[in-house]
């Protein structure tokens, strides 16, 4: 079993880049699953209905989100009907959504579970730690895959050897640049620390370089700008023998690194 995981989808460049080269790569690596992190698919921040309607007609089958999960008001209005959305598990417990969500694919339960570091976040989340052992103790799933949205990469991959033969993969979003330390630990488990970004090639984060620059140059904070211009698509896609990852690899498409049949 193939299951692609696409890194953080940055607005309209990002979904973007869904469009035109999911289907490209589903026939690539004949993937079966397709999770995708879209707490950025709205303008750089949140997601609106009409957005979540978007990744399910593109064939996504489960979405992540992240600190920005909140950001459009109107996720409100429809996420209690929204199946296929995982907010963070950790989150605080007055939040609606869900946090972990599982589906059967060709007669495999696969659960994807979202959480958010502490370090350098806002540190209003439940220990994830602490959340992810009260989630294993009733968890039957056959493959389960963690969706780590933090800042520190020390947070990260001390989470993914805690998770260590616990789970069947730990893969990292929320700083949109992707790492080339992934990996099968020791007992078995998956790891990268961050996937990376789906979006505008051209920027900062996905943001407009020129504004994010006056920034630092100055000290004063400014409005961010979504950048236009080339897109990018980081994935990372995860191969299952028995329920077990045997394998894991990074994909990268940007205008250095096209896409090859």
């Amino acid at each position: 079993m193939n299951i692609l995981f696409i890194g953080d989808v940055f607005g309209n460049i990002g979904r973007s880049m869904i469009e035109e080269y999911l289907p490209k790569l589903k026939n690539k690596y004949d993937i079966d699953m397709v999770i995708a992190n879209v707490e950025n698919a709205t303008h750089g921040k949140g997601l609106i209905r009409k957005h979540y309607d978007f990744f399910l007609f593109e064939g996504i089958s489960l979405m992540t989100m992240g600190n920005h999960t909140f950001s459009k008001k109107e996720l409100l209005d429809y996420i209690d009907e929204a199946d296929r959305l995982i907010v963070p598990y950790n989150q605080p417990k007055a939040l609606p959504g869900i946090g972990s969500r599982v589906v059967e694919i060709k007669g495999t339960k696969i659960r994807v579970t979202n959480l958010l570091g502490l370090t350098f976040m806002d540190g209003k989340s439940q220990n994830p730690f602490e959340a992810i052992d009260e989630l294993l103790k009733d968890d039957t799933s056959d493959i389960h895959i963690v969706d780590f949205h933090g800042e520190a990469t020390s947070e990260k991959i001390a989470f993914g050897y805690y998770l260590d033969g616990k789970v069947s993969a730990v893969l990292g979003t929320h700083t949109h640049v992707a790492t080339a330390d992934e990996r099968i630990l020791e007992h078995g488990t998956a790891f990268q620390c961050d996937v990376g970004m789906t979006g505008p090639y051209d920027g900062v984060i996905g943001c407009e370089k020129e504004s994010i620059i006056k920034r630092y140059q100055n000290g004063l904070m400014s409005p961010f700008t979504v950048a236009g211009g080339q897109g990018q698509l980081c994935a990372t896609l995860l191969t299952f023998d028995h329920y077990q990852c045997t394998h894991i690899s990074r994909i990268l498409i940007d205008p250095q690194h096209p896409f090859e049949a």
